[in-house]
């Protein structure tokens, strides 16, 4: 049995039970059957139409799970193409990833451009990228195995240049600032808007976006805060010198395996700054008493912090400045986040409590802006976590500490 046949045969079985039948196949190289067998299931998890694909060759481990996932390289795709399709006149298109990885962002994104580069200073990797485009259709891209300044400083000329710094230091420590990351964006800020009609920056979901966008000289125009399956992901930015002051904000949330159309659903809520602001929301319309309905914000909202400009958008109502939960007396089609009936409502006091909680075993239990933990509470409760109900433990505008018991709604 060849390598290739033995990885064919046992994609779908346990590699660590397979090492340890190794003295049975002395004519595979185990090592790197096992390591393409374990690519592969981490592929089907990740990059399904990469799994779907025979041939395709997967790196180390780890590099498989750094890379993107196929949900949030097809995001990226659809903003590369919607700012491509601005170029007036463009009679070719070209775009460059000048820290191309394993390839999984470069595979989509260099398909909305007539010519792509991928650029990657690691050698191993060049040669596994420049092996599976072929196999993944894309005929399109050259392969360049170099450091990125230098291919920058000698580029031709681009569509959009990508980047995704490495955000690890010489010691393995993670980053998060700009400037720490490698290559240094805002070191080559000039020659990137020079050399490009516009950049697309994927950076940790850790930064601080507002601080990116003083950074990067005012060159911001979208800010992407993407998340998957209500965890989020990763920050990408569109960079371009078109003067324009309003930046973009997209908060979305990106179901991580595809649909029975192939499709990957989102929540989207896109808000504008830099202009004119506009009037505050005030916090009058809805009482506890009244509503009907708890709107809590996916991560990419919170992460954006964009609660105003969530009130204001779909006429809800905040519980207090900090809690970040939203009430209304409707339910709102397409809100950014999980929605919620209101159950019951109970203060802390132990009557009430007693009253409220009776027959009551088990809850999901949620805090916001309280001063117990998740912990903490359950253990006074003296409840088990599951069920269908879900107790949000927050504290009102006025100070009073709450329990709101509710259930998710079918929307």
């Amino acid at each position: 049995m060849t390598t290739s046949e033995f990885v064919k045969q046992f994609r779908e079985s346990d590699p660590r039970k397979l090492a340890l039948q190794a003295s049975r196949y002395p004519d595979v190289d185990m090592p790197y059957a096992l390591n393409q067998i374990q690519g592969w299931q981490t592929a089907l998890r990740k990059l399904p139409s990469w799994a779907a694909c025979d041939g395709v060759v997967y790196p180390p481990h780890l590099n498989m799970e750094q890379c993107s996932s196929e949900a949030t390289a097809r995001y990226k795709q659809q903003v590369a193409r919607r700012w491509a399709e601005r170029i007036p006149n463009a009679s070719r298109t070209s775009m460059t990833d000048l820290t191309g990885g394993f390839g999984v962002d470069f595979s989509f994104t260099s398909r909305c451009f007539d010519c792509a580069t991928y650029v990657e200073r690691n050698a191993s990797l060049c040669a596994v990228v420049g092996a599976n485009l072929p196999r993944l259709g894309i005929l399109n891209a050259q392969v360049k195995c170099a450091e990125a300044e230098a291919v920058l400083e000698q580029l031709e000329p681009q569509t959009m240049i990508f980047l995704d710094p490495a955000r690890r230091d010489e010691h393995g420590a993670k980053t998060v600032l700009i400037a720490d990351c490698t290559p240094d964006v805002c070191q080559l800020l000039p020659s990137l808007m020079q050399k490009s009609q516009f950049v697309m920056l994927k950076l940790s979901p850790m930064l601080d976006w507002h601080k990116a966008i003083v950074d990067l000289d005012g060159k911001v125009r979208e800010v992407h805060i993407v998340s998957a399956d209500g965890e989020c992901k990763e920050l990408l930015l569109v960079l371009a010198s078109d003067g324009t002051p309003e930046v973009q904000v997209f908060c979305v949330d990106i179901q991580s395996r595809p649909d029975s159309e192939g499709q990957y659903p989102r929540s989207e809520f896109v808000y504008s700054i830099g202009g004119e602001a506009e009037p505050q929301p005030t916090n009058s319309q809805f009482t506890i008493q009244n509503s009907t309905f708890l709107f809590e914000p996916n991560a990419s909202v919170m992460k954006a912090g964009c609660f105003d400009e969530i009130a204001r958008a779909y006429g809800i109502c905040a519980i207090s400045r900090n809690s970040h939960l939203f009430l209304s007396d409707r339910e709102i089609d397409g809100f950014p986040g999980r929605t919620f009936a209101i159950d019951a409502v109970t203060t802390m006091n132990k009557r009430q409590l007693r009253q409220t909680l009776s027959g009551m075993k088990q809850a999901n239990i949620a805090v916001r802006n309280f001063p117990l933990s998740v912990a903490e509470l359950r253990k006074r409760l003296k409840l088990n976590d599951g069920g269908d109900t879900y107790i949000f433990a927050t504290t009102t505008s006025d100070g009073d500490h709450i329990l709101m018991l509710t259930h998710k709604t079918k929307k």
